[in-house]
C-alpha cells in the first residue's frame, strides 16, 4: 500500500541542490525513511536520475555498520563523488546510529561526529545531502546548533486524516472514527486487526520511545518519566504546569523522602518529551495585550492513537480527542499555534464587575495570516453556543474565525461571519484556512 505524503515530498523537492543538508526529523516510526528512501527516490528515478547516482547508506543495517564511523562515511562518499563530474544524491538513514570517534590528528581533542562529516560533504559541488534521524539521539535543537545554519529541517508527522483517508477510503465517518481511536502511525494500516493495532501502539512506548529518551539523556528516574507520560496523555486539552505535574507524580506514586521527585526534574523530563516530538507545548497568548503567559499551558500528543494506547484506550473523551486532532492538523499545515485569551469586564452573581478571561482554543498563524479556531464537539444549546462564540466576538479584529464541530454536516456562516464546519470537512479541505 502506497501512502501519499505529497506535502513533505514537495518540501524536499523544493530544497534540492540548495547547498544545505536536508535533515528529515520526526517521531520514531512516522515514515521518515519511507519518505526519503521510497517516495523521493522514486521521484528522482522518474526524473532520469541513475540509481548509481543515489548513494544510500542505512546505518541500522549490518552491511553499512562501518559507516557509523563518520570518517569512514566521509571517505567512502568522497571516493565516489570526487572522481566524477556527475551529480550525486546522498541518503543517510538512521543517522543517530553514527558513532563519535577520536580525531586521529588530535586524539585528546574533540571527537569527530556525524555533523562534522556531513558539513564536510555538503561542500562538494556535485553532491546533494539528505539524512533522516530518529529523535532518540538527534533532536531538532542539536541539528540547529551543530549545522550552524547550514541545514534545512523537514519535520515529518504521523499521517494526517487526509493522508490516512487517501489510503483506506470508504465511508468518511467510519474512517474518522478509526483515526480518532488508532491515530495515524503509518504501520497501523498494515496491522490485520484491532488487537494487533493496539499491541503495536502500546509497544512503541515500552520498546522505543521511553528507551530512546532514557538512553540519550541518561534518565535516572524512568518511573517518573513514565508517570509524566501518563499524566500528559490523560490531560490533553487541559491546562497544566510543572507544579501540578510534580504534585500529582509524588501523590500518585506515593513518593516520600529521598524518592520524592523535585520540580526541576519534572521540568527537565517534560522538556525531553517535547524535544523528542512526543508532545507539543501550546502556550497561552493575550490577544489584545499581545504577550504570552508563562504558565499554565496545554500539551498535545503527537499522535492521538499513541495517546489512547498509553492510557489503555480508556478516557475516550471525544471533546479532547478532537481538539488534539485539530491542533496536530494545524501543525502539519505548518502554522504556529497558540491558545488565545481575551479579557472582558463582566458582572458576577452579586452584580459586581470582575475581569473575566475567555479562551479561544487556537490562534493559527503563518506570516501575516491569522485564523481563530474553536473546537466544539457539539453545540447542543444556547449556552454552549454563547460559550464558543463569545471569545471570537471579543478579539477586536477581522481575522477569519472558525468553529469546528462534529454535530453538523454542511458548513455555513452565522450572522457574525463565523464559519461553522464539520471536523471531517475541515481536515479534508486543504484550502479552508
Amino acid at each position: 500500500m502506497e501512502i501519499k505524503r505529497d506535502s513533505y515530498l514537495d518540501q524536499i523537492k523544493s530544497l534540492a541542490w540548495d547547498g544545505q543538508v536536508k535533515v528529515i526529523t520526526g517521531i520514531r516510526r512516522c515514515g521518515k525513511s519511507y519518505l526519503l528512501g521510497t517516495l523521493y527516490r522514486n521521484h528522482l528515478l522518474e526524473q532520469g536520475v541513475s540509481p548509481d547516482n543515489i548513494i544510500t547508506i542505512e546505518l541500522d543495517l549490518a552491511r553499512d555498520i562501518r559507516y557509523r564511523n563518520p570518517l569512514e562515511l566521509a571517505s567512502y562518499v568522497r571516493s565516489i563523488v570526487e572522481r566524477s563530474d556527475q551529480q550525486f544524491y546522498l541518503f543517510v538513514d538512521e543517522i543517530q546510529m553514527s558513532d563519535e570517534v577520536p580525531n586521529p590528528y588530535n586524539p585528546a581533542g574533540n571527537k569527530i561526529r556525524f555533523y562534522d562529516a556531513l558539513n564536510d560533504l555538503k561542500e562538494l559541488h556535485n553532491l546533494d545531502v539528505y539524512v533522516t534521524g530518529s529523535n532518540s539521539r538527534m533532536l531538532s535543537s542539536d541539528i540547529l546548533t551543530e549545522f550552524r545554519g547550514r541545514s534545512d529541517e523537514i519535520r515529518v508527522h504521523p499521517l494526517s486524516f487526509a493522508e490516512y483517508y487517501s489510503a483506506v477510503g470508504g465511508d468518511k465517518e467510519d474512517a474518522f472514527e478509526n483515526y480518532a481511536f488508532y491515530g495515524g502511525m503509518p504501520l497501523i494500516l498494515s496491522r490485520p486487526d484491532d488487537e494487533a493495532r493496539m499491541s503495536y501502539l502500546k509497544s512503541l512506548f515500552s520498546e522505543v520511545y521511553i528507551k530512546d529518551i532514557a538512553e540519550r539523556r541518561k534518565i535516572r528516574r524512568e518511573d517518573v518519566l513514565s508517570g509524566i507520560l501518563d499524566l500528559l496523555c490523560s490531560s490533553v486539552g487541559s491546562l497544566t504546569n510543572p507544579t501540578k505535574v510534580t504534585h500529582a507524580i509524588n501523590t500518585l506514586q506515593k513518593l516520600n523522602g529521598e524518592n520524592r521527585v523535585a520540580q526541576n526534574t519534572v521540568v527537565a523530563y517534560m522538556k525531553q518529551l517535547v524535544d523528542a516530538f512526543l508532545f507539543s507545548e501550546c502556550k497561552r497568548y493575550d490577544v489584545k495585550g499581545k504577550s504570552y503567559f508563562e504558565y499554565p499551558n496545554k500539551y498535545y500528543c503527537e499522535d492521538i492513537g499513541l495517546r489512547n494506547a498509553r492510557i489503555g484506550f480508556r478516557q475516550q473523551e471525544l471533546t479532547h480527542i478532537m481538539e488534539n486532532i485539530i491542533y496536530n492538523e494545524l501543525i502539519k499545515r505548518r502554522y504556529s499555534v497558540d491558545i488565545g485569551i481575551v479579557f472582558s469586564v463582566e458582572r458576577n452573581r452579586s452584580g459586581n464587575p470582575v475581569q473575566t478571561a475567555r479562551e479561544i482554543d487556537f490562534i493559527a498563524s503563518k506570516g501575516s495570516k491569522k485564523v481563530y479556531i474553536q473546537s466544539a464537539y457539539a453545540m447542543e444549546n444556547n449556552e454552549k453556543i454563547l460559550i464558543e462564540n463569545k471569545p471570537l466576538s471579543m478579539t477586536g479584529d477581522s481575522f477569519p474565525k472558525i468553529i469546528v464541530r462534529h454535530d453538523i454536516r454542511k458548513r455555513w456562516y452565522d450572522e457574525n461571519g463565523v464559519l461553522n464546519i464539520n471536523i471531517i470537512d475541515f481536515l479534508l479541505d486543504e484550502d479552508i484556512l
